[in-house]
């Protein structure tokens, strides 16, 4: 059965920017099974799927080991770790930093006048 739900597609199109960026999706998301530890994290989106496929993820924000958001789908996870971010002046990982300024930059639209080369042949390409 295929899954057409809005959050379903949002979550392929943030992991499919994560990969054209050429950035790893473990280093933002990680896929576990209820239980899993989680104090090692320093910043991670912790998604935990259902027995059957159609079941919607569920995700949950983890930062320096502790669970700071839980019950989420994936895309507002997203939104609210960028969220947390700000609020909380945090850096972002050096792993995923062109993906992180695409969500400012694009996403945002903060400071967008100024990005990287990477980013803002990305945004040509999204508006063109």
């Amino acid at each position: 059965m295929v899954d057409d739900s809005v959050e379903k597609r949002r979550e392929v199109a943030i992991r499919g920017l994560v990969v054209y960026l050429r950035e790893k999706e473990d280093d933002l998301f990680k896929e576990q099974l209820d239980g899993g530890d989680i104090t090692n994290e320093v910043m991670k989106i912790v998604v935990t799927r259902g027995a059957i496929t159609s079941d919607p993820a569920s995700a949950r924000i983890v930062i320096e080991g502790t669970e700071v958001l839980d019950d989420l789908d994936v895309p507002r996870a997203c939104a609210l770790l960028m969220e947390l971010i700000y609020a909380l002046n945090l850096s972002y990982p050096k792993e995923l930093k062109n993906t992180f300024e695409v969500f400012q930059k694009i996403f945002l639209e903060l400071d967008g006048l100024k990005a990287s080369p990477k980013v803002m042949s990305l945004k040509n390409i999204l508006l063109y």
